[in-house]
Parts: structure tokens; sequence; C-alpha cells
């Protein structure tokens, strides 16, 4: 925005430059005085976003009293932000190990990995697991063991138990044959 209007007004600068000599000085100082109070109405926006951070709102959890209590299985009912800032949308995270992308036999450690690979996408954001609004899990061949894990993994991330919204979706396969859990998210980084 300021570009814009600092090359608009260069460009009226010019044409007024171009007039003649006995309006030049007088057209020259209201070109002044324009660009002035353009200049000093983008530091007030700049201001403004400054004083609007300062005021940015925590994430709410909410989780209904009519409904059941969520957080012994790891997940909000909902969760909501509002403030200046941006999402961040996280690709599916594999329990892949290392540049190799090794995948362990172990239900647990795969867990564990997707959960590392998910916060060091974060960490690349400067952002962490409590900036989470939004997670989707999806399991190969869902039961309750693998529920149990994924949910005893969660806490052991979420320590505060403000965990982010949650959908988890049993499937039968993912990308790779031997994946057994893909985790993606969407986090909010204010700015």
């Amino acid at each position: 925005m300021i570009a814009s209007t600092f090359a608009s007004s260069i460009k009226t600068l010019q044409i007024m430059i171009s007039l003649k000599n006995t309006t030049y000085k007088g057209t020259l100082l209201l070109a002044s005085l324009i660009f002035m109070a353009m200049f000093s109405s983008c530091s007030e926006v700049n201001n403004n976003t400054t004083d609007k951070q300062k005021n940015m709102a925590p994430i709410e959890y909410k989780n209904p009293e009519t409904l059941f209590d969520p957080t012994p299985f790891a997940f909000a009912h909902s969760t909501s932000i509002s403030g200046n800032g941006k999402y961040v949308f996280i690709s599916g995270q594999s329990g892949g190990e290392d540049l190799h992308h090794h995948l362990s036999a172990d239900f647990r450690k795969q867990v564990q990995f997707a959960l590392k690979n998910l916060e060091t996408v974060l960490k690349e954001h400067d952002l962490k697991a409590d900036d989470v609004l939004k997670i989707t899990v999806l399991i190969v061949d869902h039961d309750q063991e693998k529920l149990k894990i994924w949910t005893e993994e969660m806490h052991k991330v979420w320590k505060n138990n403000k965990f982010p919204a949650s959908t988890l979706i049993p499937v039968p396969k993912l990308a790779l044959d031997d994946m057994m859990i893909e985790v993606d998210a969407v986090a909010f980084k204010p700015l």
C-alpha cells in the first residue's frame, strides 16, 4: 500500500512540476503537503496494527457442558482465535524417521515420529504444538489399542491439556505400504 501510494504521489508530483514556473512553487508546496499527509496516515495504520497485536485474543477452547468431556481423549470439541495473524496449513506428517523416512513396524514409534515431524514443521514457522487449532489423524486398521496409544502420545505433546480440535479417520491404507498413521494440522501464527 505504501509503495503504490508513494508511486502515485511521485507521478502526481512529476505532472505538477511540468506545469508553468509560476504555479510550480505553489504546486510543489501542495504536493509536499499531500505527500506528508499520506505518509503520516500510513504510519498511523502501522501503529494501529501494533496496537491490535497487543490485543490478540488467546486461543479459545470450547467443550460444551452438554457434550462429553473430550480432554481425556486428547482433543477439544472446538478451538477459535481472533486477531491479526496467519493460518499455517501443514500437510499430513507420517511416522517416518530421518531423511530416509524409515517407517518402524511399531505403531507407537510411528505415532511419536508423526508428532515429532509435526512439531518440526511448526518450528519452521516459529510455532509450537499449542498453536495448533485443528488436526486430522488417519490411522490404518484403527482399533481401541491404537486409539489408546494415540491418546497417550497426544498427552505427552500437549501437556497443558489444551488440545486442538481433532478428527480421527480410520483408513484401510495410506500413501506408503508401511505407513500406519498420518497427521495434518492447521495452526495460527499471530503477526
